[in-house]
């Protein structure tokens, strides 16, 4: 038996289920002549099924009938889609032909991949990304993941597109992208690098950026990750998965908490944000099929690195970039603090004794500087010990020598990037430490 449409409230549509209500993330149709469908979110007691207009279609009304579908949001996924950009849907955004018949396999977003065994190998793989800061302080390991965390316009998008177009141009596994709640320009100009320099036939994207609505924002990352599952559990792939910015999902689900009249935690955000995050992580995962190694930009909201939102996420990541606003006003490329900037994988057994030596004693000169800043400040740098004065005179040169042209960036700048090897990296701090 059909339903009814009770209550149209901005994105929320209540659907009355006499009987047979529906599952929670089923596809709920509006019979409407337009084939409406809605995403049911939650149900209440006397089969009130609470659901999400999913593409803000105003064509709803009070007293419209409603049918089940017994199915969920099924995207595409396969060999097929690679090169091509996807909304949460499933449906293209870039004008090619409609992604329907045989060829191409659809899966359900919300079905979670059977338990495996959990990923393990003998020795860590550390990819490179050819940026100095990255490669050195936070080994991009495969099967982890590294957040790079900053607030608006310190550069976490140009450094997610540098790590993309540099690890995607050595060959080494299947990218994906998911633009989750950013700009459409930052969208279109990641398309047009890949596509210029002939990467897009090893890379998948997905995107909501800020113009669409809350719904689609929310389900894009959820949406991006069935896929990256579908290629690790049954291609057997290793995966690059890039998120940009995983802040923006918290913030769609709190734009929907909102809008559903719940009562927000303590922090101020939607009272699931900790289970929506786990979710969603505990998904960006590896066994013994294949890998998926992580990459998401943090937004700090006001640069305020102690956001509870922000806090959460970084708890879940293995390796911490810090972008800082301070830093960016030096005209230092990429802004990373080096001070804040931590990874729990720059360790003798992932990097090998020699790169964690040298991150050792790096660390402690740039503790010294930052201390020694202060009393320069008052009493000047001749007035230092001659060790003192030498450790500061490092400390600088180490400063400038992580500094570094981005590939993305030359037909902005007109400077031709720069891609360092670890080798080249480990190389350049020796010459100026030892």
């Amino acid at each position: 038996m059909a339903g009814f449409v009770t209550t149209v409230k901005d994105l929320i549509i209540r659907v009355q289920f006499d009987e047979d209500s529906p599952n929670i993330n089923e596809l709920i149709l509006i019979e409407n002549g337009h084939d409406t469908l809605l995403l049911v979110d939650h149900l209440e007691p006397g089969g009130v099924a609470f659901c999400l207009n999913i593409r803000s279609d105003l064509r709803i009304m009070k007293g419209m009938k409603a049918s089940r579908t017994n199915k969920s949001i099924e995207i595409p996924t396969g060999d097929n889609t690679i090169g091509r950009i996807l909304n949460a849907l499933g449906d293209p955004l870039d004008g090619m032909d409609p992604m329907v018949g045989d060829k191409y396999v659809r899966k359900d977003i919300f079905k979670l991949p059977p338990k495996s065994t959990e990923f393990k190998i003998a020795k860590p793989e550390i990819l490179e990304t050819g940026i100095k800061v990255i490669d050195f302080f936070t080994p991009f390991v495969k099967g982890r993941k590294i957040g790079v965390i900053g607030g608006a316009g310190v550069g976490k998008t140009v450094l997610t597109m540098e790590m993309i177009n540099n690890i995607a141009r050595s060959g080494s596994g299947l990218s994906f992208f998911a633009g989750i709640g950013e700009r459409i320009r930052e969208g279109h100009e990641l398309y047009e690098t890949l596509k210029e320099n002939d990467l897009l036939k090893n890379t998948c994207m997905f995107f909501a950026q800020m113009n669409e609505n809350p719904v689609q924002r929310a389900l894009i990352g959820i949406s991006a990750t069935a896929s990256a599952e579908y290629f690790r559990d049954e291609l057997k792939k290793d995966i690059l998965f890039f998120a940009d910015n995983m802040f923006r999902h918290i913030q769609a689900r709190n734009e929907l908490s909102t809008i559903l009249d719940q009562i927000p935690n303590e922090g101020g955000y939607e009272p699931s944000i900790f289970s929506d995050v786990k979710l969603l992580q505990d998904r960006l995962s590896s066994n013994e099929k294949g890998s998926i190694t992580a990459v998401q930009t943090i937004y700090v909201p006001a640069d305020d690195i102690s956001d509870p939102a922000v806090q959460f996420i970084q708890h879940e990541m293995d390796s911490i970039i810090v972008l800082s606003r301070k830093v960016a006003e030096q005209g230092i490329r990429p802004a990373v603090d080096l001070n804040l900037t931590t990874s729990s994988l720059l360790t003798p057994e992932v990097v090998g004794d020699r790169h964690y030596s040298l991150s050792v004693q790096v660390q402690s000169l740039l503790q010294k500087y930052e201390s020694l800043k202060g009393i320069i400040a008052i009493i000047g740098e001749n007035e230092l010990s001659p060790a003192d004065r030498s450790d500061y005179a490092k400390a600088k040169k180490l400063i400038t020598n992580f500094t570094q042209n981005m590939n993305v960036m030359t037909k902005h700048t007109g400077i031709k990037g720069d891609f360092f090897s670890r080798e080249d990296t480990l190389k350049s701090i020796e010459e100026i430490i030892v």
